[in-house]
């Protein structure tokens, strides 16, 4: 009995031993924030403050020439550049808005008194940015769906960006619904999988990107319950994957769609609109983003700024800005007052900021109208594919 009690007695001994020695190794944590991390997150605030939002002017050289062609204006670099420079020296233009898109040539180009056009929008208070992607591609299939192209030497272009004066970048993201098959897991998942690596390079060099998954408007009878359905699932995936490369959501920007029916479906109010819309957000955007910032695709610029309105009536606490990256919703009418002509610089000049302006009133909830262009109806806007279009 008692030989009996020592056996006991050792093994107890033994195993609080192996107890008491057992060490739990863990990975080491290894953080993959941007050594660029905190200027990040300052630029995307400022970016992203209350009551301002973004002037998307990064067409293509093919788009731009398409619209100056249709007010009579040669698609030539010298009046393409005074498109650029009529929208950026637009006096008070920085009271409503905080940054610009540019398009590459734009970055480097100077207005007629030689000023570049990055300083010109930094005595605005305004931040340069800049269009990084090159372009649609068709994936394979018949389903007319694309993938985004531009991810070769983005690093060393963001670099070079940078030097010039441009604080972030933009890369566009088009997601197809309406169609049967449409959107294909291919098509979301390899959309989700370029905005995440474009944004994890443009932090590691210093940009702050604004990330575009873009669920887009178009033909079709399809509900505003199906447009919410897919961008809901599309930005889910896209966040995830921001997640998994390690991109500090506070010091990206995202740019999405407002949720809308289809162009051949009846037209949504804007408290349909909004109410939707914010639901999608609130389900699948982290509050860690400081801005989401709306592009117009295919509204009238009435229907923008109104949907703009009623989202911040619907949600007034929300977590982000909810504000606006427009760009036919501010150029539109702009371009058509200009038309080219010395003479109508001023006013065109005047039509843009009271865009702007009515923009921003309704980024906060403070829109009472009425509205600068009041009226005007959709546009099916054509995907470009192939390329940047230079």
């Amino acid at each position: 009995m008692q030989a009996k009690m020592q056996l006991r007695s050792q093994r107890a001994a033994t195993v609080g031993r192996s107890r008491v020695q057992t060490k739990v190794v863990c990975r080491a944590f290894n953080s993959m924030e941007s050594a660029h991390a905190e200027e990040l997150k300052k630029t995307a605030a400022y970016i992203a403050q209350k009551g301002k939002g973004i002037l998307a002017s990064d067409e293509s050289n093919a788009t731009t020439g398409k619209r100056l062609e249709s007010v009579g204006v040669e698609n030539t670099e010298d009046n393409r550049r005074a498109w650029r420079e009529l929208l950026y020296t637009a006096p008070g233009l920085g009271q409503y808005v905080s940054g610009a898109i540019m398009f590459e040539e734009t970055l480097y180009q100077t207005a007629r008194d030689g000023r570049q056009f990055v300083d010109i929008l930094l005595s605005q208070g305004i931040y340069p940015g800049i269009k990084v992607d090159t372009g649609l591609q068709i994936l394979p299939g018949d389903k007319g769906e694309t993938t985004t192209q531009g991810l070769d030497n983005l690093a060393d272009r963001c670099k070079a960006y940078r030097k010039q004066g441009a604080r972030f970048a933009k890369w566009r993201a088009v997601v197809k619904i309406g169609e049967a098959g449409c959107p294909s897991t291919t098509a979301v998942l390899e959309n989700a999988h370029g905005l995440a690596r474009y944004a994890q390079i443009c932090q590691e060099n210093g940009l702050v990107p604004i990330v575009e998954p873009e669920v887009t408007l178009g033909p079709g009878d399809y509900s505003i319950e199906e447009t919410a359905f897919w961008s809901e699932r599309v930005y889910s995936h896209v966040m995830r994957l921001l997640n998994e490369y390690g991109v500090v959501l506070e010091g990206i920007l995202l740019k999405p769609n407002m949720c809308l029916p289809g162009l051949d479906a009846p037209v949504a109010t804007p408290k349909e609109v909004a109410r939707a819309t914010v639901r999608t957000m609130m389900r699948s955007i982290p509050p860690a983003v400081p801005g989401i910032h709306f592009l117009s695709g295919g509204m009238s610029e009435e229907e923008a700024t109104l949907n703009l309105q009623a989202l911040n009536e619907e949600a007034p606490n929300a977590p982000w800005a909810l504000t606006f990256s427009y760009g036919r919703a501010l150029q539109s009418s702009t371009l058509k007052t200009w038309r080219g002509q010395e003479a109508n610089w001023a006013a065109a000049q005047d039509i843009l900021v009271k865009l702007a302006k009515a923009n921003s009133e309704a980024s906060v909830g403070n829109f009472k109208g009425p509205h600068p262009v009041p009226g005007g109806g959709r546009i099916l806007q054509a995907l470009r594919t192939g390329g940047a279009g230079k």
